[in-house]
């Protein structure tokens, strides 16, 4: 053995910080999920208020009021 290899992967400095990177890389994934699935909810709601409304399915004034209660 020439002593620059102790038998690890990372020649020892894998073990202590090797985790950091995939944890970090996990927690992106998991919080832009996330944010994205909060927005379409959001957005998807407008949106079909939008076309109920075109249809004529609801009032201006059911509109008004359900749309200011979706955003609040």
């Amino acid at each position: 053995m020439n002593g620059y290899n102790d038998g690890s992967m990372m020649g020892g400095f894998g073990m202590g910080f090797g985790w950091i990177i995939p944890v970090l890389f996990i927690g992106a994934i998991f919080y832009f999920l996330s944010s994205s699935k909060s927005e379409n909810k959001s957005n998807s709601a407008n949106d079909i208020l939008d076309t109920r409304l075109a249809n004529g399915d609801i009032t201006e004034e059911e509109y008004t009021t359900k749309k200011e209660l979706l955003n609040k």
